[in-house]
Formats: C-alpha cells, structure tokens, sequence
C-alpha cells in the first residue's frame, strides 16, 4: 500500500529547546482519495537507551529523575524510574548510550548489543529511539554515576523480579523501560 504526500506549508513555530513545527499535507491513498492534514510536529533528535542488567545477581541498573512532562500530565511527584537514556546529538546510537551509561550509572560498559529502534510517539514526535543492552558488574563501576552539571539522577540497582513488580504496580511506567524488562524476560537473561 502506497501513499503519495505533499507538504502545503511547513511554518517553524519554535525552536526554543527542540524544534515544533506546523506542517499541513495532502495525503493522497491507494483509492486516489486525497485527504489534507494540519499538524504539529516535534523534532527533539534521535536517541537511544540502555538495560543494564546483570545476570549473577539477577538485577538491573535503573535511575530516577524529575520529568516535568510527566508532572504537567498527573505525575504528583514528576519523578520517574527509567533506564538509562540520552539524545544522540552528533554521536552514533552505540558511543551516545555508552557515554549516557557512564555520567548517569556510574557504569563504562564496552560492548553493547543493539536491540531494535522504535518510534515511541510517532503521532507528532520525530524521535527515533535505539535500544541496546549489557551486562555490568562492579569491575565495570567509574563513578557513582548521577548525570552532569544540570542532571540529578538516582541511580537504583534492583532485582530483577522487583522491577517486574513495579511495571505491574505502575511504579515503572516509562515506555522504553517496560519495553527493555520485558525484551529482558522473553531473552531469558534473568529470572522473573
């Protein structure tokens, strides 16, 4: 099935932080029917995040931090449990999530594996996210982790079956977190 896409007008509305954009299209479908849309589009770069997960003790490595947009949406507290993540800015997926899991974990891991990319809000948000996973342990410990200058990030090492349970209770509601626990129990690296 084909589409055929023509973009009308693309109007800049901000670019303050990250990029909004009001684009209006014609979508023309496979039955010649041409249908014009308006809508908003958010570009805040590609990223990717990370599982951090070690198989002897049966844990992940998580963190907590504020999220405003998740305040702003009912979150009482704004803080949120989430894997390791970041922007890719003008790194590769692979050196962005390795940098990422050393200023907020505390942890420099080598090899990575790529999981898959999603987009995780495609209805008005370009982003791009890829995902990986490794195994840490404490050879692997740099730092005490805690993100940059700006970053207050808590860095949350726990059981596997307990962050299962928090999914579960809604206490782990990040999208790119439940998606990496459960790639995690279907892979069978640890056990639920």
């Amino acid at each position: 099935m084909s589409f055929k896409i023509n973009i009308i007008k693309d109007k800049l509305l901000s670019e303050n932080w990250f990029v909004l954009r009001n684009v209006t299209y014609d979508i023309t479908d496979p039955r010649e029917r041409v249908i014009r849309h308006k809508r908003e589009v958010y570009d805040r770069g590609n990223g990717a995040t990370i599982l951090l997960y070690n198989r002897e003790k049966n844990s992940v490595v998580l963190t907590r931090q504020f999220r405003i947009a998740t305040y702003v949406n009912g979150n009482q507290s704004g803080m949120l449990i989430e894997a390791c993540a970041g922007l890719l800015d003008d790194d590769s997926p692979e050196d962005c999530i390795r940098k990422e899991a050393i200023e907020e974990t505390g942890y420099a891991v080598g090899e990575v594996e790529k999981l898959y990319a999603c987009y995780m809000s495609p209805g008005g948000v370009t982003e791009l996210i890829h995902f990986f996973a490794a195994e840490y342990n404490e050879s692997l410990r740099d730092n005490v982790g805690g993100g940059v200058e700006d970053e207050s990030i808590e860095v949350l090492e726990i059981s596997f079956p307990e962050a299962l349970a928090m999914v579960r209770e809604g206490r782990i509601c990040d999208g790119k977190t439940v998606m990496l626990l459960q790639h995690a129990q279907l892979a069978g690296w640890l056990t639920p």
